[in-house]
């Protein structure tokens, strides 16, 4: 039997086959082979707002690349601290990571403006002031350390983080109610001082271990956000929780300089434009998130205050003098400058 019939109608075939799947398959597709498969880590669960937002950034790079560019999520602080992930971006060992705006200050001094107590008027001037000149300036010179050398890192976008805010197992309306409290603060020069200043005890803890802390009364209190305050449960010891907002430190995507100069500018455009979707993203999930972690401290029994926010301004009045100098001093006129 002469099978050169069949089998040339088969490579025809085939060929077409081909051809067909060249003109129709989507823009940007590509075989799995040609996949940038990259490392994303946060200290954060996976039920936090500031997830979503980075799930959001990973599903948008996936989509303008047309899966050419993949990401793997590492939360709860799997690949360490947010120290150590700037570390491991600095090696080259990490692609990206969200990092809290006061971990940035010990490794590009001008980020310490962050911290600065009472520096934004509310979440409007906060946004303003992200959304602007301001704002992509800080993202650019986080790529700058303070010996103006590189630092291994560049800022990709802001997400929300709120204010930062008062809890203990005793209502907090006004500075006297501090007096000889043990507060747990990040291990930042300008929280220190502003607890300090507020007449606490400032006491660095890692957050992963700040639950016993509190449970064990290594520390009478802490100071967050509501959805980090409810997704910790430390609802669950501590009752009286204090909007007293005394700083708005965003949390900041970046990403390693190493994995950054890899890239071609097709591909820093598909990361530029997914980090600006998820941010806006991430902003309305905060908002939701807010209001669902009100909704649990609620029902779990917490009573919310309002504190009187100028005693506190007042307070910290020389914590600000004193970071407040040189190119930081110059940028905090700036900031007070921006109108909503």
């Amino acid at each position: 039997m002469n099978k050169a019939p069949l089998t040339l109608g088969f490579l025809v075939g085939l060929v077409a086959a081909s051809v067909l799947f060249a003109l129709f398959k989507p823009k940007g597709a590509s075989a799995g082979n040609d996949v940038r498969l990259m490392k994303i880590a946060h200290t954060l669960p996976t039920s936090h707002p500031v997830h979503m937002g980075i799930e959001h950034f990973a599903e948008r790079v996936k989509f303008h690349s047309g899966g050419r560019m993949q990401f793997d999520i590492f939360p709860n602080g799997q690949l360490g601290s947010e120290t150590q992930t700037l570390e491991q971006m600095q090696s080259g060992t990490l692609d990206v990571a969200k990092v809290g705006g006061a971990e940035l200050g010990s490794f590009v001094p001008v980020a310490k403006v962050f911290s600065l107590p009472y520096l934004f008027r509310d979440s409007g001037h906060y946004w303003s002031c992200l959304d602007g000149e301001i704002g992509q300036e800080l993202l650019d010179v986080l790529s700058i350390n303070g010996a103006g050398q590189p630092s291994g890192f560049r800022g990709l976008t802001y997400y929300d983080a709120g204010s930062r805010n008062f809890y203990a197992q005793k209502p907090i309306l006004k500075p006297d109610d501090l007096t000889n409290l043990k507060i747990r603060v990040q291990n930042d020069p300008v929280a220190l001082d502003m607890v300090q200043a507020l007449g606490a005890s400032p006491t660095p803890i890692s957050w992963g271990e700040l639950y016993t802390a509190l449970q064990q009364g290594v520390v009478d209190g802490a100071e967050n956000n509501p959805p980090s305050f409810v997704t910790s449960r430390h609802f669950e010891v501590c009752k009286e929780f204090s909007f007293d907002h005394h700083s708005r430190v965003p949390d900041v995507l970046i990403i390693s300089e190493q994995t950054w100069d890899s890239l071609n500018e097709e591909q820093h455009d598909w990361l530029r434009q997914a980090a600006a979707e998820s941010s806006a993203f991430q902003r309305e999930a905060w908002a939701q998130g807010v209001r669902e972690a009100l909704q649990v401290m609620q029902e779990e029994g917490v009573t919310v205050h309002e504190a009187d926010t100028a005693l506190f301004m007042t307070a910290t009045e020389a914590v600000r003098g004193k970071y407040a100098v040189g190119d930081i001093k110059l940028l905090v006129e700036r900031i007070q400058a921006v109108s909503e």
